[in-house]
């Protein structure tokens, strides 16, 4: 079978499978991708061929401000049709096209590939209330905010009349969408290679002249960009609790200063210092360890050496990274919002505390750090939810690649509750 695969930022969250796919005998597998974000990656198969465009117009100044989104998302929607044609002409017809629709990518691929069966990932669906929007009372939603948001989700509409299929990664994220397009959407994670990302007790890490194991008192926090969707200043201002309750912590935060959600802030200034500028002299800064972003393999060393690992996030989508804390055995400390509340049951295999409760969050942290084999029990059973709910390899793998292939006919239904 032929498979493309359309991200702006490809691999996305296809690697696995267009990996798979492209190690199976007789399939073709072709990518389109903006060329800026690939130029320097290494391929994830010898066998996938990654097509590139240029995208360098987006939205005009004198467009309305509830429509620059879907301007651009139309002129990239372009941009990839013409790309599209030309792959046509060379000869390769895809069986499957499986795209990420948020940016625009898949808006006329149907007209380009019209005998096709068209998989978007529906990742997160926007509304004005019950998600993100209006969440955090420090950045308050005002009322043009719900105009703007039903406009913003118009790609998203689009993808979803034009789709045979679609994907997405949890319950709850499946559950934001309109519900009369539940039965097109089948929950698939895209998976965590448990037997790659595990427990290590003998795990030692080098960080800033010392060395740190699972015998030390560390507490991780972890965001691909630090910032408030993902409870950083929440996180922050629970530093001076947490490190008077345990002087001798050490704090790694591991993170860019960049934004990939939410209101980012003037030129020049990251969220990162503007609270730690913020909590002042009232954290010892000595024992904080700021590794900005990190290799993979170092990032889960660690965790492998974390006592009580952070993970906060406004009601969005559920980050990769917290499933494979859990992989990893981590003593899970998160907050008890939506998407984490799918995976995480409290006591049982992690420990929930409300977003904004900064002394129950402290208080948390302190008793896995204080009481570490009362927290074993728990440790393990995270492990077994990411390898009973979340293995790669023996789960959502196979299941992805049924699904795309069309084998898994029983893929389309509606989720209720």
């Amino acid at each position: 079978m032929n498979f493309l695969f359309v991200h702006q930022n490809f691999p996305g969250q296809f690697p696995h499978v267009a990996r798979a796919l492209a190690g199976m005998p007789g399939n073709r597998v072709v990518a389109i991708a903006e060329e800026k974000n690939v130029v320097q990656r290494l391929p994830v198969h010898p066998n996938v061929v990654v097509k590139t465009y240029r995208q360098e117009k987006g939205s005009g100044r004198e467009t309305h401000h509830y429509i620059r989104d879907f301007e651009s998302a139309v002129r990239r929607g372009q941009t990839v049709a013409r790309l599209a044609i030309e792959i046509r002409k060379s000869g390769f017809h895809p069986h499957v096209v499986v795209g990420h629709p948020a940016w625009g990518e898949t808006l006329f691929l149907k007209d380009v590939f019209p005998n096709a069966r068209h998989i978007s990932y529906f990742e997160f669906f926007y509304r004005a209330d019950g998600g993100d929007v209006g969440f955090d009372p420090e950045f308050p939603s005002v009322f043009d905010d719900r105009l703007r948001i039903r406009v913003k989700n118009t790609t998203q509409l689009l993808s979803l009349e034009a789709a045979d299929a679609g994907i997405s990664p949890t319950l709850w994220q499946q559950s934001r969408f309109p519900e009369e397009f539940h039965s097109k959407i089948r929950v698939i994670h895209e998976g965590v290679d448990t037997a790659f990302v595990r427990p290590d007790p003998d795990a030692a890490v080098e960080l800033d002249g010392m060395t740190l194991k699972r015998c030390d008192k560390v507490v991780t926090f972890l965001s691909r960009n630090l910032e408030p969707y993902r409870g950083f200043h929440v996180f922050m201002r629970t530093l001076p609790l947490i490190q008077k309750a345990c002087p001798e912590a050490r704090i790694v935060i591991i993170g860019g200063d960049g934004v990939s959600y939410g209101r980012r802030l003037p030129e020049g200034q990251t969220y990162r210092a503007m609270y730690a500028a913020e909590a002042g002299d009232k954290v010892d800064w000595s024992k904080v360890h700021f590794t900005g972003r990190v290799p993979y393999n170092r990032y889960l060393s660690l965790l492998q050496v974390s006592s009580a690992h952070i993970y906060l996030t406004y009601p969005f989508v559920l980050s990769w990274s917290m499933i494979e804390a859990m992989s990893l055995g981590c003593a899970l400390i998160a907050s008890a919002t939506p998407p984490v509340q799918e995976v995480v049951e409290q006591g049982e295999n992690g420990i929930l505390v409300d977003f904004f409760d900064r002394d129950g969050l402290a208080a948390a942290v302190a008793d896995a750090l204080d009481n570490p084999g009362a927290y074993e029990p728990m440790r393990q059973r995270a492990r077994e939810t990411a390898v009973e709910r979340y293995d790669l390899r023996s789960k959502c793998l196979p299941e992805m690649l049924r699904y795309l292939s069309g084998e898994d006919d029983c893929g389309l239904y509606a989720v209720s509750g």
